[in-house]
């Protein structure tokens, strides 16, 4: 197991990057964590609210593109470097992709260089199951299936991650890759489909149904895939792939009457709408590798997530309201002085 002192993690203040230094801050206490997050619009403060002031945390508001900024901090003496940070909706990839290719790729590659430079003990690049591109009704993705992206997002993606595989095979850098099914819990920006619906429907407005609702999602709790970065982390083999997933596919339409169910409406309040372009039919990940041989399991049943995750947003409404007023991005205008 390796010795881990001191982590970097990129786009913390994210919806997975905040829940990973949450689990690192209560599991890892002795380890120092330095958050860096550009805080765009879907970084948030208040996804890593109660960290300050703690000795072992420091965040960085910061662009994982600025060479100067990610030398500096990769020279600190990082054991680790945990890449987050990245543009991820679809949706907004299609209306436009220039910032998904600065940040996802560009971004990634300068963070390579610092890793290469300050001597990072290992780098993490968090992807998504997405580069696959699409499965037909059996079957399930695995570290060799073949990369196949089908939007301008995954396509970032797996541009970024052949270039961690290039620098682990060019230079030596100790990097290892994970893709992981579609994640789902507190912190998430309510532009995603499971915050998206919950709070929708608890401000009285319908659900927007893409298609005919029966695209196929595999759905892992967020703590579950911070648990298994962790294990890569402190265990994964350098120049590594490892596949992470909960075996929980569910169509968007039975994730939607679930949703219904737990917040006590009915199917009025669904709208079908028309389908996105390029729209993937089914992801499903095998995951045995990493659970043989890391010997991660998930912990969280998709019943019990899913109705936590819609408890903490009838808990958290300032939380959300905040993001779909703006009055989230006008704090950080008003503390940093420019428009985000």
């Amino acid at each position: 197991m390796r010795q881990i002192r001191r982590v970097l993690v990129t786009g913390g203040a994210g919806f997975i990057g905040a829940n990973f230094i949450r689990l690192l801050r209560r599991e890892r206490p002795g380890w120092q964590v330095v958050c860096l997050d550009a805080l765009t619009y879907a970084g948030n403060l208040g996804n890593l609210e109660g960290l300050e002031g703690e000795a072992e945390f420091r965040f960085v508001k910061g662009d994982i593109s600025d060479v100067e900024l990610v030398g500096r901090l990769a020279g600190e003496g990082v054991d680790a470097i945990v890449n987050f940070a990245a543009e991820s909706h679809v949706d907004r990839s299609i209306l436009g992709c220039g910032e998904f290719i600065r940040t996802n790729v560009g971004g990634t590659q300068v963070l390579l260089d610092a890793a290469r430079g300050g001597k990072a003990g290992l780098f993490v690049q968090i992807s998504t199951d997405e580069v696959y591109g699409s499965l037909g009704p059996e079957g399930a993705f695995t570290e060799a299936s073949p990369l196949a992206p089908n939007s301008p997002y995954s396509a970032s993606k797996a541009a970024a991650d052949l270039l961690v595989r290039a620098y682990h095979h060019t230079y030596g850098l100790p990097a290892v890759i994970t893709r992981c099914s579609n994640n789902y819990g507190p912190y998430q920006f309510p532009e995603k489909i499971i915050p998206l619906f919950v709070t929708n429907l608890l401000a009285g407005k319908k659900t927007p149904v893409y298609g005919d609702g029966l695209n196929v999602r595999d759905w892992i709790h967020v703590e579950d895939h911070c648990r298994a970065v962790l294990a890569v982390v402190e265990k994964g083999q350098a120049g590594a792939v490892y596949d992470i997933g909960a075996d929980q596919e569910r169509t968007n339409l039975e994730l939607t009457r679930l949703l219904l169910e737990l917040l006590g409406r009915d199917e009025s309040m669904v709208e079908y709408v028309p389908d996105r372009p390029g729209h993937d039919r089914r992801y499903a990940i095998n995951a045995s590798k990493i659970q043989r041989e890391l010997g991660w399991r998930p912990r969280v049943s998709f019943a019990e997530g899913l109705a936590a995750t819609v408890r903490w947003y009838q808990e958290h409404e300032a939380w959300w309201r905040a993001i779909k007023t703006g009055e989230y991005l006008r704090y950080y205008q008003r503390q940093y002085g420019k428009t985000l």
